[in-house]
């Protein structure tokens, strides 16, 4: 609250000497001015991650949960930038049954971070950015091919349902079906 009041003096002795110089003829007396401000405004919150996006999103839990089995929390919480193509829910669902059970078991880790890893590319990737027929190279250093028809948008065979959810660290795509390397 110092720094306001000593920031609103500061306006106030600027305001009258501005005007003091531009009418020399003319004398201005200032006065000193307080200003006080009643309520403090609320504090700032850190903005969310790529991964902040999904655990805030019901539709992603399957999705959260493969994170966290695969140990990527913490590299999608870092500095990034990344563009995530989140499959939701209904997504995983709709792969074999059995499949999303068997990938989040400890000894399928690895094959579980080489299709999360599709999901995702290095970069701050907005949806204005893509292209038709444009090659996008995912973590994994596999290739994902973007299709844009009647402003329908693809990735691989995913449709985009949610584009350019932005974090602070990148940016959440959300897709309609699970990647396959």
């Amino acid at each position: 609250m110092k720094k306001l009041r000593l920031l609103s003096l500061a306006a106030a002795a600027s305001v009258a000497s501005f005007s003091m110089s531009c009418d020399s003829k003319q004398t201005t007396e200032t006065e000193e001015v307080e200003v006080e401000v009643v309520e403090e405004a609320p504090a700032m919150q850190a903005p969310n991650t790529v991964v902040d996006i999904a655990m805030g999103s019901p539709d992603h839990t399957t999705l959260v949960a493969a994170v966290q089995a695969a140990d990527l929390v913490q590299t999608l919480q870092g500095e990034g930038p990344f563009t995530v193509f989140a499959p939701t829910n209904a997504a995983f669902a709709a792969l074999p049954e059995g499949t999303v059970e068997g990938l989040l078991k400890p000894e399928a880790k690895d094959d579980l971070t080489n299709i999360l890893t599709l999901h995702v590319v290095a970069g701050n990737v907005m949806s204005g950015d893509l292209t038709d027929g444009q090659m996008v190279t995912t973590l994994n250093g596999k290739q994902l091919k973007v299709s844009i028809k009647d402003g329908k948008v693809m990735i691989g065979d995913a449709t985009v349902v949610a584009a350019d959810l932005a974090g602070s660290n990148g940016v959440v795509h959300v897709i309609d079906a699970v990647l396959l390397p």
